[in-house]
């Protein structure tokens, strides 16, 4: 094993430790909890990256996303012309980000109707959270929860909808970090575009990375805030029965809707964000010469070091991830590419990187998610409040350690 790679794996643990020295309650934290939880993503991590079929499987998905991103492309030509043609392509404009990424989201999104319809994700994720169920020692509700996190995003509480009243705090940190710290499918193929030219297998990393993710958020959300109080839900095994479609046209028109509005969230977001971020700047400059993004990249390189990434670019990987915290992983993909194109930090570091990005983990979907959480319970609404950057806090370790756990095989 390469040095960078131990230190990788090393760093696995390190962000363990911080997460238990911010824990509420050290003795209460459960060491099975924690040995399945590692043992699961380096499992993962060598069956992807390791094993003859794991390598197949990656390959093969990374090859059936960028297939079915081409297809994509059809209905964006169609809609907006050479405004959708990629960068490289005849008659292409450049890369524009509404016109040529964010329509993905409604093509994914369509399809992920689909496959819930016809019981293919619902198939996958009852294995998963199965996994988590009997391994981690999680309640069922948590689990399933986890598990549907790693192909949707907001919509997985709905799946524990019969149960959401009555969990438990520490099940509810759970909810709120396995989704802030996991991506939903809708935005693979959006990921993808953004770093394709940089890395051609980038989509296999993404698929990985969010495998990966789930019972990381899991765990992270497990230490900082262990169960002290017993779930309705302990030790049973859950399945999903929120599908509303009745047939399969409906499912593939709620999808595609769902993903409309997800582009609208995600524009008005980036939209509202980034100006209030360069104004806070425009004050910066004034007093300390510095922009926030580099203020933030501070508490954040150790954790760079940490993942594996070498020192002449862990502070440029730190200020990506201290912008992802204000600006949505959206910009930080965008200056990633950017980084990776021009030379600016190492290959391997910029994989490390993709994967410490690759999630919700920003302060917009905290209010996403704990708003949207308290929709459905708003009794419980001030309880959710409380726990919104303890899970914030807990979701980007856990992409941290995802990070950690793919740079001890890369």
């Amino acid at each position: 094993m390469s040095i960078q790679r131990l230190i990788s794996f090393s760093g696995i643990f390190t962000i363990l430790l911080v997460a238990w020295l911010f824990s509420s309650h050290r003795k209460k934290v459960s060491l099975k909890t924690i040995f399945a939880g590692i043992l699961i993503q380096l499992l993962m991590g060598i069956f992807v990256f390791i094993t003859p079929i794991g390598v197949k499987v990656f390959s093969f998905l990374n090859d059936a996303v960028v297939h079915i991103l081409n297809a994509s492309y059809e209905g964006a030509r169609f809609l907006f012309g050479p405004l959708a043609i990629p960068p490289g392509e005849n008659g292409s404009f450049g890369f524009i980000l509404i016109f040529q990424a964010l329509p993905t989201i409604i093509f994914f999104s369509a399809l992920m109707g689909a496959l819930y319809y016809l019981r293919v994700m619902p198939f996958i994720i009852r294995q998963f959270s199965r996994l988590f169920t009997k391994l981690m020692g999680t309640s069922g509700a948590e689990s399933l929860c986890a598990a549907s996190n790693i192909f949707v995003g907001i919509e997985a509480s709905t799946a524990i909808l019969p149960y959401l009243k009555k969990m438990t705090r520490s099940e509810l940190m759970a909810v709120l970090t396995t989704g802030i710290g996991t991506i939903a499918s809708s935005m693979l193929g959006f990921y993808t575009i953004i770093l394709h030219e940089q890395f051609p297998q980038i989509a296999g990393h993404l698929v990985s990375a969010s495998l990966i993710s789930a019972p990381a958020s899991l765990l992270m959300a497990k230490v900082l805030l262990p169960e002290t109080e017993t779930p309705e839900t302990l030790g049973t095994h859950l399945t999903d029965k929120s599908q509303s479609a009745s047939n399969l046209m409906q499912a593939i028109i709620e999808g595609a809707m769902a993903g409309g509005k997800l582009i609208f969230g995600i524009a008005v977001l980036l939209v509202a964000f980034l100006g209030l971020v360069a104004l806070i700047n425009i004050g910066l400059s004034g007093t300390i010469s510095m922009k926030l993004q580099d203020l933030l990249a501070y508490p954040f390189y150790p954790f760079a070091l940490m993942i594996g990434v070498t020192p002449a670019d862990a502070m440029e990987v730190a200020r990506l991830l201290g912008s992802r915290v204000i600006l949505t992983e959206v910009p930080a993909y965008q200056e990633l590419a950017r980084l990776i194109a021009e030379g600016v930090v190492q290959p391997r570091s910029g994989l490390l990187a993709t994967y410490a990005l690759c999630g919700f983990a920003h302060v917009s979907s905290v209010a996403i998610f704990v708003g949207g959480t308290a929709a459905l319970i708003p009794e419980r609404t001030k309880e959710l409040a409380s726990l919104a950057f303890r899970s914030l806090f807990a979701a980007t370790l856990g992409c941290l350690m995802t990070a950690a756990v793919a740079g001890t095989f890369l």
